[in-house]
C-alpha cells in the first residue's frame, strides 16, 4: 500500500480519500514527515518493494494514530502501545493530542509505561485477564497493591 492508502484504510469506505488523509494524517501528527517526503503520501511503504519508503518506528506509529483517526465517527478508539516506538517528548505530545481530540469519544489504552498510564482518568490492572485494580493514579499509589508497587520499581530507574 502507499502511505496514504495505509493511512485510508482506517475507513475503507474511504480509502483514496485524498482529504481526509490529510485531516487524519494532521490529527496523528504525521504531516510534518508526511510533508517532508519528496512524494507526500504517494510512496509505496517498506523497502522490500522497488523504491518502496522505509519509516522510523516512531513514523510508522504516526501512520497507525492517523489510520485511527479516519474513523470519524467511532465512539471508542483502541490503542495498544501507540507510543512505544516513540521518545518521551514525542510521547508527551501524542498523549496530549489524543487527549484534546477524543474527549467526545471512549479512548482505551494499552501501555505497561507508568509515564503513560498515569494521564488516563481510570486505571485498570489486569492479571490474568482479570480485573485486580481500579481507580486513579492517586488512588491506586495510596491502596499500596499491584499498581503501587509497579509504579515505585518503575520510578526507581529514573532516581
Amino acid at each position: 500500500m502507499t502511505l496514504g492508502e495505509n493511512i485510508g484504510a482506517g475507513d475503507v469506505d474511504a480509502l483514496d480519500d485524498s482529504t481526509r488523509w490529510n485531516r487524519a494524517a494532521d490529527k496523528g501528527m504525521a504531516s510534518d514527515f508526511i510533508d517532508a517526503l519528496a512524494d507526500g503520501f504517494s510512496p509505496q511503504l517498506g523497502r522490500g518493494f522497488r523504491d518502496g519508503q522505509e519509516l522510523s518506528g516512531g513514523q510508522w506509529q504516526k501512520v497507525a494514530l492517523s489510520r485511527m483517526f479516519m474513523r470519524e465517527s467511532a465512539d471508542v478508539l483502541v490503542l495498544d502501545e501507540p507510543t512505544a516506538a516513540m521518545d518521551a517528548e514525542a510521547e508527551f505530545n501524542v498523549f496530549e493530542r489524543i487527549r484534546s481530540l477524543t474527549e467526545d469519544q471512549i479512548a482505551i489504552l494499552i501501555a505497561h509505561r507508568f509515564s503513560t498510564v498515569r494521564m488516563a482518568d481510570t486505571i485498570v490492572v489486569l492479571r490474568d485477564g482479570e480485573i485486580i485494580e481500579q481507580g486513579s493514579h492517586d488512588k491506586l499509589l495510596a491502596e499500596r497493591g499491584t499498581y503501587a508497587r509497579l509504579f515505585e520499581l518503575q520510578a526507581r530507574a529514573y532516581l
